[in-house]
């Protein structure tokens, strides 16, 4: 909060800097297009991307066999790591590996992971824009669907909150989830936030700014990364080794749990809940950050 505060004392050509900066790293996309994902491609991609990415962030990728062997579904995630985000490729490899390439398996993810290094990667494997259209459209084919509400609020949380679950009440995955009448299965991820510093959201600032109103953008962070210290907002960093755990918890089917006509606010509140109880128990067990 302090180097918050600090940035906004610094004046309007500050922030006016600082707008710019994420308007350049976040340009408008075109609409999404699932025809980017390319099963050969992936087949090609699979083994040396899995070896490089066991490599630097010795993945430890549970439960898999709790998501549905055929048909849709929707994978729910926390989100880390900033603009990295190395659950989206982990669990991308890992999905694809458990399930084979022909499955089609495609992610939701915010321009900012789309305008990262890996987008050209990531496009190929299935991930495009968090719009609703694309979400609808996979569902509605029989398509995997994989979506972190959190979004950038979450993904830029400090550190020193790695191990919390926070969405930001975003309750769409829920409205979403029940329009196609199709599974949720949590998905709960640490380590991401240990690949930086991250100091503070900066959401203060992203309000000052008006980004969320223009670019839909709830955040302006501060972080320390490497190699530079001080990475201007939105910018890739070289994420540090920080050893990553995923583990994917039972499928809940919301009618049958909760009635025809569910009441969102507990079922985000159970969702949130059994996510949180599994990253406390993934947070005690790290014995040291990074290492893991």
């Amino acid at each position: 909060m302090a180097a918050e505060n600090g940035l906004a004392s610094a004046g309007p050509a500050l922030l006016a800097l600082a707008g710019r900066q994420a308007k350049r790293f976040l340009p408008r996309l075109r609409q999404g297009n699932l025809d980017d994902r390319d099963p050969d491609a992936i087949r090609e991609l699979l083994p040396a991307l899995w070896l490089a990415v066991s490599a630097w962030f010795r993945p430890d990728v549970r439960g898999l066999h709790h998501i549905p062997a055929e048909g849709p579904a929707l994978i729910v995630g926390n989100h880390t790591g900033g603009i990295m985000s190395p659950e989206v490729m982990i669990s991308q490899l890992a999905i694809t590996s458990y399930f084979g390439v022909e499955r089609p398996f495609y992610q939701l993810a915010h321009r900012m992971v789309l305008n990262s290094p890996l987008a050209p990667i990531l496009r190929r494997f299935g991930t495009v824009e968090a719009d609703p259209d694309n979400g609808h459209t996979v569902l509605a084919s029989g398509g995997l669907l994989q979506v972190f509400p959190g979004g950038d609020y979450e993904n830029y949380r400090p550190s020193r909150q790695s191990g919390v679950v926070d969405f930001g009440g975003r309750k769409g995955f829920l409205r979403l989830a029940l329009k196609h009448d199709v599974p949720i299965v949590p998905q709960v991820t640490i380590g991401g936030q240990e690949t930086a510093l991250f100091l503070t959201r900066g959401d203060n600032l992203a309000r000052m700014l008006g980004l969320d109103r223009t670019m839909r953008i709830k955040v302006l962070p501060i972080v320390l990364s490497a190699p530079f210290g001080l990475t201007l907002p939105f910018s890739p960093f070289v994420p540090l080794p920080s050893k990553i755990v995923i583990q994917y918890l039972p499928p809940i089917d919301l009618r049958q749990r909760y009635g025809e006509d569910p009441d969102l606010d507990q079922v985000y509140d159970d969702v949130v809940a059994a996510m949180q109880d599994v990253l406390t128990s993934l947070q005690a067990d790290r014995k040291l950050p990074v290492i893991g």
